[in-house]
Order: C-alpha cells, then structure tokens, then sequence
C-alpha cells in the first residue's frame, strides 16, 4: 500500500480549476517530485495534501485513512510535514525556538502544567529541546541555534524551516521550492541532505521544485502537470523524452506558412 494515494483530486476558485481529477501514489521510503510550469497547480496541490485549501472533489489516502478536508495540525501529527515556498520562520524567535515550535503537535503537557512547571511538563520540555538540537546538527546549524532568525543567510533560514519540519517527527516530508534562493554550492548540499533524510531517517520526501537538474537527480518518480491535470509520470528519463512534457515547458513548434 502506498504511504499516500491522492484520487481523483479537484479544487477549484470560481471558474478557475487549480487542480483538475489529479492522482497519483507516493511510495513509502521514495523520493518524488511533483513539477510542472508556472500556474501548473503544484502548490495548490499540496495545500490540499496538508490541509490548507479544502478540495472539492476527491480523496487523499495517508497510510490507508482518508485525511480529505482533514485540518493542518491533525495532517502534521499523523506524521505529514511541509515547507513553504515564502520562508515562515518566527523572525523575532532564536533559531532553536524556531524549530522547538514545530514540535507542538508532540507535546502532551497543558497549559496548567506549564504554569506550574510540574515535573512532567520539564521533562517534556528537556525533550523538546533535545530533539530540536539533533535537527539543527542535522541539517547543518546548530551553531546557529541561539541567534535570531531574522539575523541568518537567506540559505541557513531555509535550514531553520527544513530542521523544524523534521522536529514533527514526520513520516512523509513535502518540500515547496526547496531550493529557490539557493546558490549552487547550497543546491548540491540541499541533494545530499534530501538523500540523508531518505536513508538516514527512513522519511519518504516528495518535493515541488522548479530546478531541473536537482529534480533529475534526486527524484526516483516524478509526476508532472499542466493546467492542473497529470500529463506524464515516471523515471527522469521517461519524463524528459515525454513530448507532453516538453511542449507544456517549451510551447507548441508552430507549424511553417510554407
């Protein structure tokens, strides 16, 4: 069984159909990628797989239980993270805390106890802590932990955002443009870290990304749509030889007057 089925997927906003019948399966223990031109849906997609818009129409199957219309923080504590394209990160917050927030849907411990400061809720917190550390040495900042979000390279506020999405403890990793504003070198550490969080902790990845190259190499399957609609699906190269593919990307060749 797939770790998730997406059927028959439809949302629209007045006329406009951001996502039209789409399906596809995430392989448990994968890397996959959803890409597509510009206005293609992906986004849209995705805020329907983690409960940010509500479809219309369809299902979305996590682990064999349906999650439509399910809402963001019951999504997340069933073990589905994401990212977001526009970076959201607690500018104010120091990095550590940043990525300590994301582990709200773990806690157990009310608002009582925290007044209190019972013993449960400072072991809690002592864990919280742990595991948000062990993030930040995960993908590279924990140097950083104590400064201010707002204070950090564009590159290592990505970081921040990538490190509190593994805080949830997901099973599934979505990835919205995880490489837009990335320089090359970061590029090649963002591939290296994506196969690390595949092998090192067993988290299947699905990624949104508009960088070809990246999406070539790292990607086991890709699904690609156009105006909504799944247009292709396969290996990397089954995908780029597509000519669906390619006249969604380059456009139609027009024909010659003579």
């Amino acid at each position: 069984m797939p770790l998730l089925e997406v059927k028959n997927l439809t949302l629209s906003f007045g006329g406009l159909m951001a996502v039209n019948n789409l399906s596809f399966d995430v392989e448990e223990n994968s890397i996959q990628s959803l890409i597509g031109p510009n206005g293609a849906g992906k986004t849209s997609a995705f805020n329907c797989l983690t409960g940010f818009y509500r479809a219309s129409k369809g299902d979305i199957l996590f682990q064999g239980k349906s999650i439509f219309r399910m809402k963001p923080h019951k999504i997340t504590a069933m073990g589905m993270a994401r990212t977001f394209q526009n970076l959201r990160l607690f500018r104010n917050m120091t990095v550590l805390e940043n990525v300590m927030s994301g582990m709200h849907c773990r806690t157990r411990a009310g608002a009582l106890a925290a007044v209190l400061r019972t013993p449960g809720q400072k072991a809690e917190e002592k864990e919280i802590r742990r595991v948000a550390e062990e993030c930040l040495d995960f993908v590279g900042i924990l140097h950083h932990k104590d400064r201010l979000a707002r204070n950090l390279p564009y590159g290592d506020q990505r970081r921040v955002e990538w490190a509190r999405a593994l805080a949830t403890k997901p099973k599934l990793l979505l990835l919205d443009e995880p490489a837009a504003g990335l320089n090359y070198d970061e590029k090649e550490q963002l591939i290296d870290l994506i196969r690390r969080i595949r092998q090192e902790l067993e988290i299947t990845v699905m990624l949104i990304e508009h960088d070809m190259g990246l999406v070539m190499r790292v990607s086991e399957k890709i699904t690609v749509i156009d105006y909504g609609q799944k247009i292709a699906e396969g290996t990397a190269e089954e995908v780029k030889n597509n000519p669906r593919v390619i006249e969604a990307y380059l456009g139609k060749e027009d024909e010659d007057d003579d």
